[in-house]
């Protein structure tokens, strides 16, 4: 269930296609592509213009619905795909109710006393006499109040807590997305090896023939100095470079090419 999603439409349907047994889309008034995009993939779509109130969409839930159990989910900004997974899992759980509702992290009162009026759902997992007992339900009632043989739980839904991401090699620093570059390039000796080559013989040649020709020490003779020195340390820094680089390509291979022999099951 959701509004302006099409973007994430097909990752959700198609996930969810491999963990129930039939997916449909309740769309809340989308203005861009969503339904369009739903027919696409033969999902079926129920136009929604309603209140969003738990006992309202039970009710819509449990016409031609035979299924044992129905969940849904509500794609907001706060679902995430990854999520999925652990609300099947609540589905299976043998409740007859399982729900959940959106609230803020310093929000500590007792879900089971939300009014429905005031509450915006994240997700309801039920039974089919747990959708028929909600449809009955008053949007000014709360979950306390539902039958006592029910067997119900109902939770808070409290954004995720920031934690800093670490950064990997390829996005830390524009110099380690270089040194990335450098690593991951197929012949280093080339791009390294045959400059650093070439100016460490440069700079030898030019030690020795220019260098003789200066009679005394002045402010060009040192700056060609500097100069020769310069050109002959950047080639054999490049040379040395090159050389590492590509020691660590091969290893990086040889590590590559036995991860890829080990079982799949370890």
């Amino acid at each position: 269930m959701g509004k302006d999603f099409e973007l994430r439409l097909v990752s959700l349907v198609v996930r969810a296609r491999e963990l129930a047994n039939e997916v449909s889309v309740i769309d809340l008034g989308s203005i861009d592509d969503t339904v369009k995009m739903a027919n696409k993939i033969d999902c079926e779509v129920t136009t929604h213009t309603g209140d969003i109130l738990v006992p309202t969409l039970s009710g819509l839930l449990t016409k031609n619905n035979n299924a044992e159990c129905t969940l849904l989910i509500h794609v907001n900004g706060r679902f995430k795909l990854r999520d999925m997974p652990l609300l099947v899992n609540r589905a299976k759980e043998n409740w007859d109710v399982h729900m959940s509702f959106f609230s803020e992290e310093s929000d500590n009162s007792n879900p089971q006393e939300i009014v429905y009026r005031d509450a915006e759902i994240s997700h309801l997992a039920a039974t089919q006499i747990g959708l028929d007992e909600l449809s009955k339900a008053n949007e000014n009632q709360t979950p306390l109040e539902l039958d006592q043989n029910l067997r119900v739980r109902v939770l808070h839904s409290k954004p995720r807590p920031k934690v800093q991401q670490r950064e990997s090699l390829a996005s830390a620093s524009k110099f380690a997305q270089l040194f990335y570059w450098m690593l991951e390039s197929r012949h280093p000796l080339l791009l390294f090896g045959i400059p650093g080559v070439v100016l460490f013989w440069v700079g030898y040649r030019l030690s020795g023939d220019v260098l003789d020709n200066f009679s005394e020490w002045n402010e060009t003779s040192v700056g060609v100095g500097l100069a020769v020195i310069a050109v002959t340390l950047m080639g054999l820094f490049a040379m040395m470079v090159g050389l590492i680089l590509y020691i660590m390509g091969k290893q990086v291979k040889q590590i590559q090419a036995q991860y890829n022999q080990w079982p799949k099951d370890q």
